[in-house]
């Protein structure tokens, strides 16, 4: 089994490296803490077509494969975990699902303008009263003459302060079956957001409201029924989830490698004491052990493979890894990497959230299971009338 990258892969890496090197180093740091999406390093990206990498060229995107935009988290975020995101941002979550089941019409209005840079699309699907069970959702989607109303609330909405278009999950009828999706954009009457909001990580949110917000049916991305078709975009997010997990992981142990071999303590260089030794072997077989399972994963999502259990086992390895690096990182740089004048400790942060975000851990390791025994293990109690 061949584990190289091939020439063509090589290529592109080097090339987004390069670019990451001339254009994202400087003020690495300081884009780590600023408030706001960094709007000039998407257009940026969009211009050197870092955005819509695996999507259809008749849509604006570069034709390439899913290994190819792993690939472009990875370089961007050995330079700048923050821009990173970005990459996120324009190749997974709510901008896959929507160049996957959107119509040619909505593509028209909306592509152009998200794969350049210039807007950004925000996914609305946990709620107050629904997160790992998502299908508790409560906001509705009521027919209104030729479209429909829109009620309900959102939380944990990553970039909604900054996003222009909305993918928000509503509930057109009872059950699962009812479930679907509309686009929104940011100045629909009705719309309105609760107070701003910051992550441990870094990124800001705010409460979405929907009061009677009218959405025309032009912009139902999918009806009743689609709620098993959306879900399964999900494991295109996870992979971009997890390749910036492990991605900061290594740029943390990168940069507390440097250190141990530059700092001296009682006469000699840190790396030469057998503790942190250990700490750094540890860390490097982590590091390896998560990049093979990333990369099974998008190799295989892009063979057409089912890919649910690939992503699931990647995503929950790749998440404690990238965290356990950073975190371990910091222990190594003492006082310096729990300063927000080294990247380490922003490397922990980002790590630890998305053990959450995307499917936490434990929602994850259900997953597995239910692979490994071949049947589904339903985390709903049963009701008295099912049990009879």
């Amino acid at each position: 089994m061949d584990f190289t990258l091939t020439a063509e892969q090589q290529m592109f890496r080097d090339s987004v490296r390069g670019f990451a090197e001339r254009h994202l180093a400087d003020g690495a740091l300081q884009r780590a803490h600023a408030e706001g999406y960094p709007w000039e390093i998407a257009q940026l990206m969009g211009a050197q077509g870092l955005l819509g990498i695996t999507f259809d060229p008749a849509d604006g995107g570069q034709g390439g494969s899913m290994m190819d935009a792993v690939l472009a988290i990875e370089e961007v975020a050995a330079v700048c975990p923050r821009s990173a995101d970005v990459i996120q941002s324009g190749n997974f979550g709510p901008i896959r699902t929507f160049s996957t089941f959107a119509t040619k019409e909505q593509k028209r209005r909306f592509l152009p303008s998200l794969l350049a840079g210039r807007s950004l699309i925000a996914i609305g699907m946990t709620e107050p009263e629904a997160g790992s069970a998502v299908t508790d959702l409560k906001t509705t989607a009521t027919p209104d003459g030729d479209g429909f109303r829109v009620d309900g609330t959102k939380v944990f909405t990553t970039n909604s302060p900054d996003a222009t278009l909305f993918l928000i999950y509503v509930r057109f009828g009872p059950g699962v079956s009812g479930i679907g999706s509309v686009l929104m954009e940011r100045d629909t009457p009705g719309l309105s957001f609760g107070r701003p909001s910051r992550f441990v990580g870094g990124d800001h949110w705010r409460q979405l409201y929907f009061e009677g917000c009218r959405v025309p049916a032009e912009n139902v991305l999918l009806p009743a029924g689609g709620f098993k078709r959306q879900m399964s975009g999900f494991n295109a997010e996870r992979l971009g989830n997890t390749a910036r997990s492990l991605a900061v992981g290594r740029l943390a142990f990168e940069i507390a490698r440097k250190h141990a071999m530059d700092r001296r303590q009682f006469g000699r260089p840190l790396a030469e004491f057998q503790g942190l030794q250990w700490k750094f072997a540890e860390m490097a077989m982590q590091l390896d052990a998560g990049q093979l399972l990333l990369y099974r994963a998008a190799a295989n999502a892009d063979r057409g493979l089912p890919s649910e259990y690939d992503t699931a086992v990647a995503k929950a390895f790749c998440n404690k890894a990238g965290f356990d690096v950073a975190n371990e990182a910091l222990q190594v740089l003492g006082g310096l990497g729990y300063t927000e004048d080294s990247l380490v400790e922003y490397c922990a942060r980002r790590a630890r959230g998305w053990m959450i975000a995307g499917g936490s851990i434990e929602i994850l390791k259900n997953r597995i299971a239910e692979s490994v025994f071949g049947r589904r293990f339903p985390q709903r109690r049963e009701t008295r009338d099912a049990a009879e």
